[in-house]
């Protein structure tokens, strides 16, 4: 299998990580179900311990219009596609223009613009094993179970680009950094916004190292040049600690913590013994 090296202080949209030699997919008969699959790093921290990393080649970076459907590589990034829309008058998917990452990250997280999410357009994806339904899929609020590489997306195809929508996507945007970022820290609860619990027990704006909880948007963890793991992850869990023992809400992280010593359900690094039967850690399990 090909690989590439990526250095994730300069690839990731939070600036943090290392140089890593990640493998290549090109063909499903290669596949390592012990790596994780990574797109254009847009809501990811990656750690001092990673996990075997692969990313889609180039093989799946196109946009096709088929069988009176709109049918998309799963490497191919989200402006690219919103720009194919407007240039072929496709409604539906003008969130696209202001919502960073590839197709199959988009897909695999049910990433959106709050009602506005990516599932609402869904007719199928194709990964390893096959074509997969939307109603086959279990999904959720940033969440679904898909748990193979996602090769191609294939989407609702209506027309009627609307610019309207594209100027109130990007007001939506206003309140949120520029600095670098993984984008929202955690997913907000139900009823509730996490931005809200961290600046309500006295986080925005607290800096460690480089690494700061922004004072523009509290559930931004943005990193303003030389940011370190460590300082990222002292900082997650301090507001997952600091949210459950003021509030009683566990804060999920929306970005996936890339370190073998926290992925999983029995991570020795939680906060407290006593959460440990209650919660996951802050990844993807």
């Amino acid at each position: 299998m090909q690989t590439k090296e990526i250095d994730f202080s300069k690839y990731s949209s939070i600036r943090v990580g290392q140089t890593l030699e990640v493998m290549l997919l090109e063909d499903c008969i290669f596949y390592d179900k012990e790596s994780y699959i990574i797109g254009s790093c847009n809501n990811i921290l990656i750690g001092e311990q990673p996990p075997k990393l692969l990313t889609l080649s180039k093989k799946y970076d196109y946009i096709k219009i088929q069988d009176n459907f709109l049918v998309v590589g799963a490497a191919t990034p989200s402006g690219k596609v919103a720009s194919f829309c407007k240039k072929n008058n496709i409604a539906n998917l003008e969130f696209l223009s202001h919502l960073p990452g590839k197709m199959g990250g988009l897909v695999y997280m049910n990433a959106g613009l709050k009602e506005y999410e990516i599932f609402n357009q869904l007719i199928s994806i194709q990964i390893c094993s096959g074509t997969k339904r939307k109603s086959e899929i279990d999904f959720g609020y940033r969440y679904t179970n898909i748990d193979e590489p996602i090769l191609e997306v294939t989407l609702a195809l209506n027309y009627g680009f609307d610019n309207a929508k594209v100027a109130m996507f990007k007001k939506m945007r206003t309140n949120q950094p520029t600095t670098s970022s993984a984008g929202s820290c955690f997913k907000n609860p139900v009823g509730d916004f996490a931005g809200r619990l961290i600046e309500s027990v006295g986080l925005k704006g607290l800096r460690v190292g480089d690494m700061e909880f922004s004072k523009e948007h509290a559930n931004f963890l943005v990193n303003h040049n030389n940011g370190a793991f460590k300082d990222a992850i002292y900082l997650i869990q301090e507001a997952q600690k600091r949210v459950y023992e003021t509030f009683g809400i566990w804060l999920v992280c929306e970005i996936a913590v890339l370190d073998r010593r926290y992925m999983g359900r029995d991570s020795p690094l939680l906060e407290a013994n006593r959460l440990k039967t209650q919660h996951q850690t802050c990844i993807k399990t």
